[in-house]
């Protein structure tokens, strides 16, 4: 919530690996659970999810099981040439008549055509856009958000994200080395852990 503002909603963050389900029973404020899945060919988030989905599924069964969950699909970075696991064209295509929202403003990505395109697409295709900060580190959070009304369910949300101010500012594409640098360090950390500690 912001003071004298409008109503906020804090809780669309997705789990990279896992969603946790349980966690918007707790929360002084709405949850979505929601989850970026690596599907066999790229990155797919559901949203409003209530099981996980496995990774490694194709793509079009990947949207199938987040819709046969009553949830809502996003595409993310759908044009970012520096990121691996970008959706590919076809693969786009193929998923096109399932899509509810494409991320057509990604903080982190290194070119503003690419966040360009994403927007030329979702408009084309008479699709909800959103922004995100997809933050890795402190520095990132809050850069880029959403200004939305509150919804009730699936359904409502895409309306009150049609109808809302993405505010949007870039990182650095420096951020990226800071990135692979806590990568780097996790799996140097790792290593020297002995078994049993």
């Amino acid at each position: 919530m912001r003071e004298g503002g409008p109503e906020l909603h804090r809780g669309n963050r997705s789990q990279h690996r896992r969603g946790r389900p349980g966690r918007e029973e707790i929360a002084p404020f709405t949850v979505i659970i929601a989850e970026e899945v690596g599907s066999s060919e790229c990155e797919i988030t559901g949203l409003f999810l209530q099981e996980t989905i496995p990774a490694g599924l194709s793509p079009l069964e990947t949207v199938r099981r987040i819709k046969d969950q009553g949830g809502l699909v996003s595409v993310p970075h759908p044009f970012d040439r520096f990121r691996g696991h970008v959706i590919t064209r076809a693969a786009l295509d193929e998923i096109l008549p399932h899509i509810d929202i494409v991320e057509a403003f990604n903080a982190r990505n290194s070119l503003q055509s690419d966040n360009r395109r994403a927007r030329e697409f979702a408009r084309e295709h008479g699709l909800v856009e959103s922004g995100v900060s997809d933050a890795h580190t402190t520095f990132e959070l809050g850069r880029t958000y959403v200004e939305m009304r509150q919804f009730n369910g699936p359904e409502d949300f895409k309306r009150a994200l049609a109808e809302a101010t993405i505010v949007c500012k870039a990182v650095t594409p420096l951020v990226h080395v800071a990135t692979a640098l806590t990568k780097i360090k996790r799996r140097l950390r790792g290593k020297r852990r002995t078994p049993g500690s």
